[in-house]
């Protein structure tokens, strides 16, 4: 929205100081003064002629185990009048990292074309490499805890679900 809020980026860090707390006044919340924290267009944001509907995401499991995989599907649905052009787009939030982690990191995306009241499943297909990061100990791996998953249009507007890495 204003040049002081740069940098914005969606894959940003839990500063544990919450936006929202016991007002204006109160040092140990994270917001601007003069305006919200939010940019004007979400990372994902897209222009289109037509409106998408998502449904809720189905897992074919909740639990993920070592080299195993989790097939994740939302139905994406044209509700304009319109064909249209759609980016679908898998996001992840790790919970209970040893360290540190982003609050949504894009994993994975998929382009369909939809005529004007059609729908298609969109599938994403989520591994242990998906996972993987560098650990406190400076190790490129996963590590075993729960995650939340996020499909939706751009990084704010998105579906959720959870799952586990055993």
């Amino acid at each position: 929205m204003n040049v002081g809020q740069i940098p914005v980026y969606y894959n940003e860090y839990k500063t544990g100081r919450p936006i929202v707390g016991s007002g204006h006044t109160s040092k140990f919340v994270s917001k601007y003064l003069d305006v919200g924290n939010a940019p004007r267009f979400a990372f994902g944001y897209g222009l289109s002629y037509t409106t998408f509907k998502y449904s809720e995401i189905h897992l074919d499991t909740n639990i993920l185990v070592r080299n195993g995989e989790i097939k994740a599907s939302v139905t994406v649905k044209n509700i304009g009048q319109v064909n249209g052009k759609e980016t679908a787009q898998m996001y992840i939030q790790d919970i209970t990292a040893s360290v540190v982690r982003p609050i949504k990191e894009l994993k994975g995306f998929k382009k369909i074309e939809l005529e004007p009241h059609q729908s298609e499943v969109v599938e994403f297909i989520l591994t242990e490499k998906d996972l993987e990061f560098y650990t406190k100990d400076m190790i490129y791996a996963a590590e075993k805890g729960k995650f939340m998953l996020y499909i939706g249009t751009s990084s704010d507007n998105v579906k959720e679900n959870t799952f586990e890495f055993v």
